[in-house]
């Protein structure tokens, strides 16, 4: 558990409790915890809620303290947070963990869940543009969440289910110390009638599109992979225009943000992408991705969506054009492009993006028949 975890956060907080005149920010939903501690508060994956609180409190330099239950507490301070960290429990029978940050905390204080008398902080606008410590263990993720699909991917058969293969994704991630909230498998016949081909007992067939989203620490990473044995002739342009649509996005993206414009201007460009691919309501038919981080997508982009658009940050773009699906996360800085989820053992192509001056690096469609 690395100590740069928490002062890299203090700016940023400190800002906040000044803007809002307040003197503690608490987070419990587990990728806030995530982001301010480094460690994780989860037991049940279903919950929204973790196990323990984080609180930032103004105390001269700024305090970062843990509330949380007697059964937690110590296994927290051993395996989750850093050296230091002020740890406070309760008896888990006597009070709620909301009941317990109210009666911690200084006041006036806000909070990510429910706590009586408190304001309400959303962590996501915190979270942005990613930091260096943010950036690092984002390679990690992402360079094992590539090797664990591209591994399963280079395995099917025609005659594999799509849960036999989403099994497989999730074991592989499993062995990485990654988590998968979203796996989808589609086989040729799913995959062209369904954008979320959640995984059933229909064979995979000619093609399949794998598509993951996968978390560790916090961050989330997302990626597709195409692999074909019979497939179909249109797959491959289709394939070629959805990179199209992603590196434009990509492209957008950069520009966007270096003219500090909102996610609405990204989305414009894919529209128009669309339509100069000759597929100009395709965008209707599945979201398009956005901003990714602390949480599968910080915000999905939209036609009139005012979120920033900041760099250094991760974006998970995922343009569909009926059957196929080009998606990965992509670092965007000021200076270029950096593809999160890659090995460089997949085939790729250099992608123009249309009327933007970048080209991205994409994930070909796999031919293993």
């Amino acid at each position: 558990m690395s100590d740069d975890a928490v002062p890299d956060r203090s700016d940023r907080l400190d800002d906040y409790l000044d803007a809002n005149e307040l003197e503690a920010a608490w987070f419990a939903q587990p990728n806030a915890f995530a982001w301010l501690t480094g460690g994780s508060n989860v037991v049940d994956r279903a919950g929204t809620v973790g196990v323990a609180a984080a609180g930032y409190v103004r105390d001269g330099d700024g305090e970062l303290r843990v509330v949380t239950d007697d059964i937690e507490a110590q296994r927290l301070v051993d395996e989750e947070l850093p050296d230091g960290v002020e740890v406070e429990a309760g008896p888990w029978y006597k009070t709620s963990l909301a009941e317990r940050v109210a009666a911690a905390s200084p006041t006036p204080a806000a909070a990510d869940f429910d706590v009586p008398g408190f304001e309400t902080v959303d962590a996501s606008p915190l979270r942005q543009p990613l930091s260096e410590y943010d950036v690092e263990r984002y390679r990690a993720l992402g360079a094992g969440t590539a090797e664990a699909v591209e591994a399963i991917a280079r395995e099917v058969d025609p005659d594999d289910t799509e849960r036999e293969v989403a099994a497989g994704l999730r074991i592989a991630l499993a062995g990485r110390d990654i988590h998968a909230p979203v796996v989808l498998v589609g086989g040729a016949e799913r995959a062209r009638r369904y954008r979320h081909y959640t995984p059933t007992d229909a064979e995979i067939g000619d093609y399949a599109l794998l598509s993951v989203t996968a978390e560790r620490g916090g961050l989330y990473a997302s990626t597709t992979r195409t692999v074909a044995f019979d497939p179909p002739e249109w797959l491959n342009e289709r394939h070629a225009k959805a990179m199209q649509v992603e590196a434009t996005a990509l492209g957008a993206t950069r520009e966007v943000a270096r003219l500090g414009g909102p996610a609405a201007s990204v989305f414009h460009g894919i529209q128009a992408a669309y339509e100069h691919l000759g597929h100009r309501g395709e965008w209707r038919k599945h979201h398009q991705g956005g901003a990714a981080g602390y949480a599968g997508r910080e915000w999905i982009a939209t036609p009139d969506l005012d979120a920033p658009v900041t760099t250094p940050m991760a974006y998970a773009w995922n343009p569909t054009i009926e059957g196929a699906k080009s998606e990965d996360t992509v670092l965007v800085t000021e200076d270029g492009f950096e593809v999160l989820t890659s090995t460089g053992e997949w085939p790729t192509a250099r992608v123009m993006a249309y009327d933007y001056p970048a080209a991205v690096v994409r994930h070909k469609v796999l031919h293993l028949g």
